[in-house]
């Protein structure tokens, strides 16, 4: 399997998380339309921020990105960037928000880092690393 690096000036990387954003109050509002507007806009800020969204689905009540971006970029930055834009496009295209509230989103979010190789075989592989005499 082929992996795309990202390269840039300074560096070169592979990062990727798996990302949760949860509807304020588990309301079960998301809609298929509404699921497309979202990703749209996700996506929409993936080309201006320089990262990548490889994979976007959503349930009535979450949503799940699997995103590569370089390590200029905080993940915290990314996620406010996604819900703000998302919230915003949702909002006016009509559709209904929980309780009427203006956010969409939880404050919170669940993100995990994903691929590359097992942490056992990193750890093996820089316990054996040739120390220097």
């Amino acid at each position: 399997m082929a992996t795309r690096l990202l390269k840039e000036r300074h560096s070169v990387s592979d990062l990727n998380v798996h990302l949760v954003c949860v509807v304020k109050y588990r309301r079960p509002i998301l809609t298929a339309e509404s699921l497309l507007v979202i990703e749209k806009s996700f996506n929409e800020v993936s080309e201006k921020m320089n990262f990548i969204v490889q994979e976007f689905n959503g349930e009535t009540d979450h949503v799940h990105a699997l995103i590569k971006y370089p390590p200029k970029l905080s993940i915290s930055q990314i996620v406010n960037s996604l819900k703000g834009v998302s919230s915003r496009r949702y909002g006016q295209g009509g559709y209904p928000k929980p309780y009427g509230k203006d956010a969409l989103w939880s404050p919170s979010y669940f993100v995990s880092s994903v691929g590359g190789a097992p942490l056992e075989v990193l750890k093996r592989y820089i316990l054996d690393q040739q120390k220097p005499s």
